[in-house]
Formats: C-alpha cells, sequence, structure tokens
C-alpha cells in the first residue's frame, strides 16, 4: 500500500534545527567511558529514573486484569521479534502509569487501551522500525481501538510520566555483571534465559519494588545457580543493594514455583484425594497472582471516559 504525501516520513519531522549543545547525556550511549565510570553513572541513573521519588512506587493493589494484559502485550513483543528492553519498557510504562494514574472503573477495555499505548511507546523508544498502530494489536485482544484514541492514550501516558520515557532496565547492567564474576565471563551461553527470566517474572511479581540493578543480579544467579550471599554479590559492584537483591532472588523463586505448578496442572489434572489438595495448596503458597476478567471481545473502539 503506498503513502500518501500526507503520510509521508518526510512530514513526521518538525522544521526546527535542534540545538544538541546542551543535551543531557545517556550513560550508556558514551563508549568512551571506562568502565567505573559507566557502571556509577547507571547507578545514579536508575535512582533518578524512580518518578523522583525517595522509595519506591508501589502498584496498587487490585488491579483487575493486569496478568492478562502484561501477558498479551509480551506475546505482542515475541511476535514481532522485539528487543528485550522493548518488552520491559513497556511494562514498566503500564505498571508506573497505574501507580499515579486511576482508571475509571468498570471499563475493562481501559486496561486494553493502556497496554497498547505502552507498546507503542517503547517501540518507538527501543526499535528502528515499529508497526502502525492497528497492526500492533495482534495476538487476539479483547478489544481493538482506531490509530487516533491509541495516540491520545499515549500523550495521556507522556503527561502522566511527566515525559520521563528513557529510563535504565535491567539489561542495561548484564554485561557489567558477567564480566565481573571470573566463572561468567569465560563462557557464558545463558544471556537469553536471563532475558527471559526477567520479562517472565514481570507478569508474576510487582517490579518496581526493585531497582533495575537488583533484578538483573538476581536473575543473573538464579540462571547459573549460584548461591545469593554477600560474597558472591560483593563481585558484581559495591553499589549493588545487597539485601534487595535477596529479596528478589527469593521472589524469582517463588514465581517460579508458581508457574511450574500451573503447567503441571494444565498437563495432569489434580486428583480428588489429599495429594491433589496438598498440590493445589502448594500452588497458592507458591505465590500464584489470580486476575479477573470475562473472555467476551469487542470491536468497538471505546471513548472517553479515561478523558481521551
Amino acid at each position: 500500500m503506498s503513502l500518501s504525501p500526507a503520510q509521508s516520513p518526510v512530514n513526521l519531522y518538525c522544521s526546527e534545527v535542534a540545538d544538541l549543545s546542551d543535551r543531557i547525556p545517556f550513560p550508556y550511549l558514551d563508549s568512551s567511558d571506562d568502565d567505573e565510570c559507566f557502571i556509577l553513572r547507571l547507578f545514579d541513573s536508575e535512582l533518578d529514573g524512580m518518578l523522583g521519588s525517595e522509595r519506591l512506587p508501589v502498584l496498587p493493589d487490585g488491579v483487575r486484569g493486569r496478568r492478562d494484559v502484561v501477558n498479551w502485550m509480551l506475546k505482542v513483543h515475541s511476535y514481532y521479534n522485539f528487543r528485550p528492553e522493548t518488552a520491559y519498557l513497556s511494562v514498566t510504562y503500564l505498571d508506573r502509569f497505574l501507580c499515579i494514574y486511576d482508571l475509571p472503573q468498570g471499563k475493562e477495555w481501559s486496561l486494553q487501551l493502556l497496554s497498547v499505548a505502552c507498546i507503542s511507546l517503547a517501540a518507538k523508544m527501543e526499535e528502528t522500525t515499529v508497526p502502525l498502530l492497528l497492526d500492533l494489536q495482534v495476538m487476539e485482544p479483547r478489544f481493538l481501538f482506531t490509530a487516533m484514541t491509541v495516540q491520545k492514550m499515549e500523550l495521556l501516558v507522556m503527561a502522566v510520566l511527566k515525559w520521563r520515557l528513557r529510563v535504565v532496565t535491567p539489561f542495561s547492567f548484564l554485561d557489567y555483571f558477567i564480566s565481573k564474576i571470573p566463572c561468567f565471563s569465560s563462557q557464558f551461553h545463558n544471556f537469553s534465559n536471563v532475558s527471559d527470566l526477567i520479562l517472565s517474572s514481570c507478569q508474576v511479581m510487582d517490579h518496581l519494588d526493585f531497582l533495575p540493578s537488583s533484578i538483573a543480579a538476581a536473575a543473573l544467579l538464579w540462571v547459573t545457580g549460584k548461591n545469593v550471599d554477600d560474597q558472591t554479590l560483593e563481585h558484581f559492584h559495591r553499589r549493588v543493594h545487597k539485601e534487595m537483591v535477596k529479596r528478589c532472588h527469593y521472589l524469582i523463586k517463588q514465581s517460579m514455583c508458581s508457574m511450574r505448578q500451573v503447567k503441571r496442572q494444565r498437563l495432569e489434572p489434580v486428583p480428588a484425594s489429599p495429594d491433589g489438595v496438598l498440590d493445589a495448596d502448594i500452588s497458592e503458597s507458591c505465590g500464584e497472582l489470580k486476575c479477573g476478567g470475562e473472555d467476551s471481545k469487542s470491536g468497538l473502539d471505546q471513548k472517553n471516559d479515561i478523558g481521551l
């Protein structure tokens, strides 16, 4: 399909000449920094990216359907083969927005609309090629929205987040952490496993409770089977929050337990016996999250209950 002149990419650019003299440098774009300076700037940036508050934001309890919508978002990222950073950013935008802005009650489509906007914004930040807004809505979403509606939601997300879309992710720390552990740097072929673990953990735990460096360290230790002790953590960096890494590692362990129990129950029906009851109790104790929501679909484009 050919583009009309109004749709030509050249028209997406403004006519102003950018003044880069006062541009704020971002840590991992400057390759001339040595390792120590580089990592120190990363640690500083991860603190600056926490919504400007002294404590980490807490995701409100009872956000219905979050796990389902995050699962859908990760399917979209897999479908388009987006970078892991894109997937993590989109979920981060979603959770940061929900920490600040209350979606209208009883409007289940609003969470789906938010997820589409967050995927689009993250892709624009990280990817070189971004699908059209309608094309992003693949993998059988419950609701479909016009491009104009998604664009309005994008503006709302950016306004609520105060346009702070460039944030440090756990993936920013992985290469450095791997290089600091001798047994890692010589032969480490599990980078994709660490990335998959970080992304899958977003479905079952509130990653805003943890600094990106703590998530990176915990995921790396889990995949490699290393002990989570102070001596091992010292190898990463002195500024790694040891207690936070330990808490994150414990939650990863719980989430992996939960996922294994769910898969086991899907493959093997739980028998009506004391053992079956015990298995169900174990599944609950592992911290499985339960989400509400109906399975009905709608092709209607919902309107202005969010203020769009």
